[in-house]
């Protein structure tokens, strides 16, 4: 992992070119929901580094869409949602933010273009030191946080902040994070939230539990990436969205489906398509279908399952498993320790 300086340089450079272009892990208990804290307390977190080295950060950017349908062909008409990976999050073209980004040149569309525009979220690992839920805890103690933009925002600018002297995963020097829910209207607010003043050192059961349990590799918590076959069943899903059609588990239900919905035997899977490239995807509607609903709270229970494995969220993902670090704590403390 990057240095604290590198780690600056780096959001600054995204920054600066941001503003100049216009498996049986599924009941691990892994995730903390600290979306479930109630409203006036706080849960401290204490962040690991990714045990992926070539990772320059101590986190990992989720990106998704929401398709909605007004139901399900053959089930029950109440709307369902499909949550799909974006393409961009591989450095690829999404076939969806392709056909949406020329509606915001209209203002009539842009409602409609906000609705399946690309959600972010970031997936961390570490310790939970003060947890106000009343949970079974799991047997390993390094969990996983998917943290909403709000929050994400608080932890990058503590990170560019010159008086943060020591990366805070640093297992001798690093800080805790407290996570503080208050509420803004009728959803959830995390604003409050902030880094501990004074830095703090890992104690010895959570070396031991580094050193027992691994860090997670948080690469492995994205979603599968898609191929043409999956590309194809995107378009295919966001046309028949737009068109306020109902969702097809005949034709997709192999690829991403709703919670709970079941796959017919005789559906398509990956790989057996006879078109391998993406669909062209829906020409621009005349008018928004519907204006768009309120961004869900963070305090949302998951609504997607999919063939791909993503992980559970404020806002919902799935899980995949992840291989334990090869460095023992010992060792890096002890590298620790010979820097300084």
């Amino acid at each position: 992992m990057a240095s604290l300086a590198e780690i600056r340089a780096k959001l600054s450079a995204m920054e600066s070119k941001g503003s100049n272009s216009n498996s049986s892990q599924q009941s691990d208990n892994a995730i903390y929901p600290h979306w479930n804290i109630d409203e006036g307390t706080s849960a401290t977190l204490r962040f690991l580094p990714d045990a992926d080295t070539t990772n320059d950060f101590f986190w990992v950017e989720r990106q998704m869409i929401r398709l909605t349908f007004p139901g399900v062909v053959g089930g029950e008409n109440k709307p369902v949602t499909v949550q799909v990976p974006c393409g961009e999050m591989y450095g690829e073209t999404c076939p969806v933010l392709t056909e949406v980004r020329p509606w915001f040149k209209d203002p009539s569309l842009e409602d409609m273009g906000r609705k399946y525009w690309k959600k972010r979220s970031y997936i961390f690992n570490g310790f939970v030191t003060d947890n106000p839920l009343n949970e079974t805890a799991p047997e390993n103690p390094i969990r996983r946080f998917v943290i909403s933009p709000q929050i994400f925002n608080i932890i990058k600018a503590s990170l560019m902040d010159p008086d943060m002297e020591n990366i805070p995963t640093d297992y001798l020097n690093g800080s805790d994070f407290r996570v503080s829910k208050t509420t803004k209207g009728q959803y959830a607010d995390y604003s409050t939230s902030k880094w501990a003043r004074k830095e703090s050192s890992l104690d010895e059961t959570q070396l031991a539990s580094i050193d027992t349990h691994g860090l997670h590799n948080l690469k492995d918590y994205l979603p599968a990436q898609p191929t043409a076959d999956h590309y194809n069943a995107i378009s295919e899903m966001f046309v028949a969205s737009v068109d306020g059609e109902l969702y097809d588990s005949a034709k997709w239900g192999n690829f991403y489906k709703p919670y709970g919905v079941e796959v017919p035997a005789n559906a398509p899977a990956p790989g057996l398509q006879t078109t391998t490239a993406p669909a062209q995807a829906a020409a621009p509607v005349a008018a928004p279908v519907a204006p768009v609903a309120p961004a869900v709270a963070q305090t949302a229970a998951p609504v997607v399952e999919t063939a791909a494995p993503v992980a559970p969220a404020p806002e919902p993902v799935a899980e995949a498993a992840a291989p334990a670090s090869n460095a023992s704590a010992d060792d890096i403390l002890n590298m620790i320790r010979n820097r300084s």
